[in-house]
């Protein structure tokens, strides 16, 4: 089976361990997506629908860098900081996803980043 690595600049850099998104299989796989400024690498957003907002933005630029879109996420993976934010978190999410959404799972984020809420992971139909 083939596998294209998909990099974008107008989404924040991931470290040198892991790729913005790999397409194989007729399905894009996105890596966990901060909500960091794709110019300076800084956490964007101080309130938990800024940052969910700011991870959507990183992920719909590279799920149209791999020639998809939000419109064909099949799944997604939320991982929070803290459980409280649960309720920031989906009300920002019903705005890009206000009918038909994704599947979804969530989870807890394993390490303290300073500032950092959410990650978010998906996977799309290319």
């Amino acid at each position: 089976m083939a596998r294209q690595i998909v990099f974008t600049s107008k989404a924040a850099k991931p470290p040198a361990t892991y790729s913005q998104a790999t397409k194989a299989a007729g399905l894009v796989f996105l890596s966990g997506t901060a909500p960091a400024d794709p110019i300076t690498g800084a956490i964007v957003g101080a309130t938990i629908q800024e940052q969910t907002r700011q991870c959507l933005t990183n992920i719909a630029a590279i799920l149209e860098a791999a020639g998809s879109s939000l419109d064909r996420i099949v799944s997604a993976t939320v991982i929070l900081a803290e459980e409280d934010d649960f309720a920031g978190m989906n009300e920002e999410w019903l705005r890009w996803f206000p009918a038909d959404p994704p599947a979804r799972q969530g989870a807890k984020l394993p390490v303290r980043v300073p500032g950092l809420k959410v990650s978010i992971a998906v996977i799309a139909a290319a």
